[in-house]
């Protein structure tokens, strides 16, 4: 909203505009009405100054807590048992993406990709054999197609050979940073025993709670302020990539979930965040709060119609730093009376100032200085 305000020298000038207006009323010039001052009766308008009513949106702020991981986080087990021969990692550690963070003893599972090496070549050369013996009838149909079957039995076995032994090197899933580990060398694990954890936190993924009655007030794609609970580190932005499709029955609440950039790896998945959020709502004009006045029916402002002061009631939907939201039968654009309001009446003769005023804002600085001057 756009409010013509003024500062203290111009109140100050209106102020003298007033006394002045006060003083020839009240001068015991002797002179009677209808004189050189003007015609019977006549009243001078009463001066005020005035802002422009314009709409605005009311809005809702409010506070939620989200707690936050990782885009990306696993626990990192192992798919067989076996014992510990290498740890190739601490805690804290940024790793790659196929990067080895732990061997197991593999001496059996090498042997066993030998041995099915071993079957599939024998497999191989027997099918050779049965393929050149074929055409001289020495093989039966039958007995090269079993030969075929032999090698892919073989084939399918060393690669299962080789499957076990890669399941006893563990490597990173993809790139990010490794916790904490109580394996060392020689420690017996299983599939259930927890090797350390991954979290790539280039990205935080906050998830957060709001009361039903917002329900539709934000979509993906909004942006949304985050803050953590130590002052140690700036707002962040974060988009919100998710809205529950259902609202808990029990807490009345739905889930939202955001993405948080970390891009300098500030943040640590887990932490939890204020999250301050500021929705948009109906919209309203929007008025200064000094024009704002009450009585016995309510609040009320003043403007002005065809030079004269009419009282209109409002209702206060909202204040906020730039004024107060109302309902009233009032137009966008209306003059809204804010100093002068006290001496003002219904019907009255007013005369706005504010063009008068920033006509000769230079003259009241400059007298406004040169008293700052003389007092210093």
């Amino acid at each position: 909203m756009k409010i013509s305000m003024f500062c203290s020298r111009a109140s100050r000038a209106l102020m003298g505009v007033l006394a002045v207006s006060v003083t020839v009323a009240c001068s015991d010039s002797g002179e009677e009405p209808g004189g050189p001052r003007g015609g019977p009766g006549e009243r001078k308008p009463q001066p005020v100054l005035t802002a422009t009513a314009e709409y605005a949106y009311e809005t809702t702020s409010l506070e939620a807590v989200g707690t936050s991981r990782a885009l990306k986080s696993v626990t990192i087990e192992s798919a067989v048992s076996g014992e510990v021969v290498e740890v190739n990692f601490s805690a804290g550690d940024k790793v790659e993406q196929g990067q080895v963070l732990l061997r197991l003893d593999d001496r059996d599972e090498r042997l066993a990709v030998q041995a099915a090496e071993l079957e599939l070549a024998d497999a191989e050369r027997q099918l050779d054999r049965y393929q050149r013996s074929v055409q001289s009838g020495g093989v039966t149909q039958s007995d090269l197609d079993d030969a075929r079957s032999a090698v892919e039995r073989a084939r399918i076995a060393l690669e299962r050979a080789r499957v076990d032994l890669n399941y006893h090197t563990i490597r990173a899933p993809f790139s990010g940073y490794v916790g904490l580990t109580d394996l060392d060398p020689g420690a017996w694990i299983d599939p259930d025993t927890a090797i350390t954890t991954l979290d790539d936190r280039s990205t935080l993924l906050v998830r957060f709670e709001l009361p039903e009655l917002l329900l539709g007030k934000l979509q993906r794609g909004e942006d949304i302020e985050v803050t953590t609970w130590s002052n140690r580190f700036a707002q962040a932005t974060g988009t919100i990539v998710d809205v529950s499709s259902r609202v808990d029955e029990v807490r009345r609440t739905f889930t939202l979930r955001a993405h948080v950039d970390n891009a300098n790896d500030v943040l640590l998945p887990g932490m939890s965040f204020r999250i301050n959020l500021s929705l948009q709502g109906n919209r309203y004009l929007s008025v200064p709060e000094l024009s704002v006045q009450w009585g016995g029916e309510g609040a009320y402002v003043w403007t002005i119609e065809d030079g004269k002061a009419q009282r209109v009631a409002v209702n206060l939907i909202e204040r906020n730093q730039r004024g107060v939201l109302v309902e009233t039968d009032l137009q966008e654009g209306a003059p809204i009376i804010t100093e002068g309001v006290h001496i003002v009446r219904s019907g009255m003769d007013v005369r706005p100032l504010n063009a008068e005023l920033g006509e000769n804002d230079g003259a009241y600085r400059d007298s406004g200085e040169s008293e700052e001057g003389e007092e210093s």
